[in-house]
């Protein structure tokens, strides 16, 4: 091994004896590259082997442990070539055979009055036979435990080429030589109130645990530390926030914000005037707000966000809008457009369908101030658009952007106030480790009037019957939606089956109505010209790929068929089914499931079974983690190897606790305590003494 002068994150694994450069790329691959990784590659689950049976205890058919002394040992060679050892053991209740096919070394192995212990499954039938049973010679010089049998053993997450018995082994011998390098992390008094082992007793005991007791103990531990360094992460972000000062100042009555909640067909719910509140609170502090809005689908965060937009704009600053994709942005600007232009503020769209003469036109009128309110896509995030005075950034669907985007908008004016909008539902464990650094305001009711959508489930067999109900509210005056599962936008045979499912809907199915299609692929006037026809009920059937997830808001829709849903995930089912029911008349969700597998089937039911998104969110989270509700981007980060944000829900608030509790005393972490905490972070290199 290296110097111990190194910490262990900057020791690569490959110079642990038996690793070498072959092993340690397949290491990598489990992204274990240095000593520390490789303490932290905590297993995956584990067999108890602890419980030792003498040979007229075992029961055919069943895993077991025992331990025998060798009294035979042979091999030969079968017919077709395979080489067969076979060894007679035995303790004083009686004898067994141990059989291995291919392994010659076994032979060598075995010697004539070893003591071993074998672990394995007991074979049916008349001899008490183990085939191919782990094997762990007792060597009683040694003192050492045993690793593969006799106890708790450990199994590890492995890729291909890596055997768990090798990997035992280097484990043990990283832990022989390096435990008591490991640095603590988390300081004595925190230790003491959380009863918390030391962070060494807590990574032998994950690993080779002596007890069920000593191994919960251990994680616990463990995955404290993770959620910990995190929380203190976010909170010193959160600290930093607090101490810079913003220029702008706002105007919180005003001719805008009055005439724009006159000009509203509705009033808000409590919900939508508290989070506004909290927002207007927010923004009349000398820090910057940074706050998260989150509500169901259909729940009203835009006039939310519209009505903060207007007292930015009447207090003389400008807004922007950015939304994940084309179609979105183009609804987020017909709305505010409607909302705005007739009281004498102009809502300009720049996205990448924007023509290269109106974007640079748009630019200039940004940079010059004319344009109070800015809605676009990434291309918001180019370098020729400048703001002449932005003090406010909305961010839709912001889980769709990844962070270096979000901060990209934020920083073309300084300490600009950011709201951050998304509408799936997320759970308290998930916001607080997601978005631990945001103050969260939470829209918890629908709008007046709204009626919940109901959803049915069908079989492929029913499919006329669910085409009759499309029919019979296409007669009513109503229009729908049928959505097909794309993947991938360059996925030309899905998107050939939707296009190929929209003509045989148009000639055949419905032969009486318009049926259009829309997709990614697409050009952009081509999808306005859809998109504007079938807000305007010229078009009564729109097949379409996922892209109306978000942004179409059609009250007249009120019947949905979604196909193939098994492929799709519980949010991204549940914001579909936003699209429909929008309006006064209820709305009806029709599914055809395949032949899936129990695992869909459930969650298809729990989709059927409730529109709560949050209820939802809940339970995508214990059934598949967080990166269905996070995506690609977002879940990269929130990767850890022993915390889990389904279990370890109490362990999150008492970490995320603590982690304030430290921050507000030492919002540096200057304290000589904190030195190895800084490094975790990344915040200064660590001396090892």
């Amino acid at each position: 091994m290296r110097s111990r002068q190194e910490p262990l994150e900057e020791q690569s694994v490959q110079y642990v004896k038996g690793v070498g450069p072959a092993r340690a790329a397949q290491l990598a691959r489990l992204g274990i590259r240095s000593l520390d990784d490789l303490l932290w590659t905590v297993p995956r689950r584990y067999e108890d082997r602890s419980h030792v049976l003498t040979v007229n205890r075992l029961i055919p058919g069943q895993d077991a442990t025992v331990q025998v002394r060798v009294l035979e040992v042979s091999l030969r060679r079968l017919h077709g070539g395979r080489i067969l050892v076979e060894s007679l053991m035995g303790d004083e209740t009686g004898a067994l055979t141990a059989v291995w096919f291919n392994q010659p070394y076994r032979a060598q192995q075995l010697r004539v009055g070893d003591e071993v212990i074998l672990y394995g499954h007991l074979e049916p039938g008349r001899r008490a036979q183990l085939i191919h049973p782990e094997l762990e010679r007792l060597d009683s010089e040694s003192g050492e435990p045993a690793l593969h049998t006799g106890r708790i053993v450990p199994i590890y997450p492995l890729t291909e080429g890596l055997n768990q018995r090798w990997f035992r082994g280097v484990v043990q011998t990283v832990l022989q030589r390096e435990l008591a390098h490991v640095i603590e992390v988390l300081p004595s008094e925190l230790r003491l109130r959380q009863e918390l082992l030391p962070v060494s007793e807590a990574l032998r005991q994950a690993h080779f645990p002596d007890s069920w007791q000593q191994l919960a103990q251990a994680q616990r531990r463990l995955a404290f530390e993770e959620l910990f360094v995190l929380q203190v992460r976010l909170a010193l972000r959160r600290a930093k926030l607090a101490l810079r000062r913003k220029p702008q100042r706002y105007r919180l009555q005003g001719p805008l914000m009055d005439a724009f909640l006159r000009r509203l067909p509705f009033s808000l719910t409590a919900s939508q005037r508290h989070a506004l509140e909290e927002m207007v609170t927010d923004v009349q502090e000398p820090a910057p707000m940074l706050r998260l809005l989150q509500g169901d689908v259909g729940s009203g965060k835009t006039v939310v966000a519209a009505a903060l937009m207007a007292v930015a704009v009447q207090s003389g600053h400008q807004a922007v809008l950015m939304a994940p994709t084309e179609l979105l942005a183009d609804q987020h600007a017909r709305v505010l457009q409607g909302y705005f232009e007739p009281l004498g503020v102009q809502v300009a769209l720049l996205s990448q369908g924007t023509s290269a003469a109106d974007r640079a036109r748009l630019r200039q009128q940004i940079t010059a101030g004319r344009i109070g309110i800015a809605v676009g896509t990434h291309a918001l995030l180019e370098r020729a658009v400048t703001f002449k005075h932005l003090a406010l950034v909305v961010i839709d669907e912001q889980h769709k952007f990844g962070v270096v985007q979000r901060r990209t908008l934020a920083m073309k004016s300084p300490a600009t106030d950011i709201l951050v909008m998304t509408a799936t539902p997320i759970p308290r464990t998930l916001a607080l480790s997601v978005y631990g650094d945001l103050t969260c305001s939470t829209l918890a009711e629908l709008p007046p009037g709204r009626l919940p959508v109901r959803t049915t489930l069908y079989t492929e067999h029913d499919r006329d019957g669910v085409y009759r109900l499309i029919r019979n509210e296409l007669r009513r005056g109503r229009q729908g939606y049928v959505v097909y599962p794309l993947v991938e936008e360059s996925d030309r045979r899905e998107l050939r089956a939707a296009t190929q499912m929209a003509a045989t809907l148009r000639q055949q199915v419905f032969p009486d109505f318009r049926v259009e299609v829309l997709h990614g692929q697409m050009r952009p006037k081509q999808k306005e010209t859809i998109m504007r026809g079938f807000a305007a009920g010229q078009i009564q059937l729109l097949v379409s790929t996922v892209i109306v997830e978000v942004g179409l808001d059609v009250p007249n829709a009120t019947v949905m068929l979604i196909e193939h849903p098994e492929r799709f995930g519980l949010a991204q089912l549940h914001q579909l089914r936003g699209r429909i029911g929008r309006g006064p008349q209820p709305g009806l969700c029709l599914v055809i499931r395949a032949a899936a597998d129990e695992l869909a089937n459930q969650r298809l039911s729990a989709f059927a079974s409730t529109t709560d998104g949050f209820r939802l969110a809940e339970y995508d989270l214990e059934l598949r983690g967080p990166g269905e509700l996070l995506g690609r981007q977002q879940h990269g980060w929130l990767r850890f190897r022993v915390a889990s944000l389904i279990r370890d829900r109490e362990l999150l608030e008492a970490a995320r606790q603590e982690a304030i509790t430290l921050v507000e005393h030492d919002p540096t972490l200057s304290d000589p305590q904190a030195a190895a905490l800084r490094h975790r972070l990344g915040l200064a290199r660590l001396t090892p003494a």
